[in-house]
């Protein structure tokens, strides 16, 4: 299944308490279920105003639908072509 980086503006991301990144992280979870197995939430990176998201999903729009039915930005998604890391370079 295709892999989608997303990148979320949010300003103050990065100054979320645990607290707040736990229910955004439940509100999340709650919209993927509604949308279907076919769309899931790998892992997310907070920074100091964005998060990137990694998502599998059949079809960027799957994440939109996500992104407009959850209230989270998606202020870029991308396709992830191919994954390289240091064992690439071996």
């Amino acid at each position: 299944m295709p892999q989608f980086v997303i990148e979320r503006e949010m300003p103050g991301a990065g100054a979320l308490s645990d607290d707040e990144l736990k229910g955004a992280s439940q509100h999340s979870c709650s919209v993927l279920k509604d949308l279907g197995p076919e769309i899931e939430w790998n892992h997310s990176y907070v920074t100091g105003d964005k998060i990137y998201c990694v998502y599998s999903a059949p079809s960027e729009d799957l994440i939109r639908q996500h992104a407009e039915k959850s209230g989270f930005p998606a202020n870029s998604v991308s396709e992830v072509k191919t994954i390289i890391s240091p064992a690439t370079a071996g």
